[in-house]
């Protein structure tokens, strides 16, 4: 069985930065794409960006340029960099992992985290 954990979440201003983290335990040997995904209220959840374990990435458009994310394959553990943050990024931010590298892509991950808050005020 695979955990995963989100951590880092928190309240900031317009303009702040925030780091997520998601630490994986349990089976991490099986994790090929880890990711993070987030929903706002009344909205539907949606990709922010992802990462093979081969480093390649994937990020919705419009966090380019703004977030980073990035993995640390030793610790299992992936980094969210948010930065210039804006109040519509207010929403739980969700970690994903899949064996699946295609997710990267086509997403429906098969493990998710509990979900860290990120609220940005204005």
């Amino acid at each position: 069985q695979l955990q995963l954990v989100e951590s880092g979440g928190g309240l900031v201003h317009a303009g702040g930065s925030l780091r997520l983290s998601c630490s994986a335990s349990g089976t991490t040997f099986i994790i090929n794409v880890m990711g993070w995904y987030r929903q706002a209220p009344v909205k539907q959840r949606e990709l922010v960006a992802a990462i093979t374990s081969g480093g390649a990435t994937r990020y919705a458009d419009s966090m380019l340029g703004r977030f980073t994310i990035s993995r640390d394959n030793g610790e299992n553990t992936v980094y969210l960099q948010m930065n210039s943050l804006k109040p519509e990024d207010t929403a739980v931010y969700y970690c994903a992992a899949d064996p699946d590298i295609k997710r990267l892509w086509f997403g429906e991950y098969a493990y998710w985290g509990q979900g860290t808050q990120v609220t940005v005020s204005s």
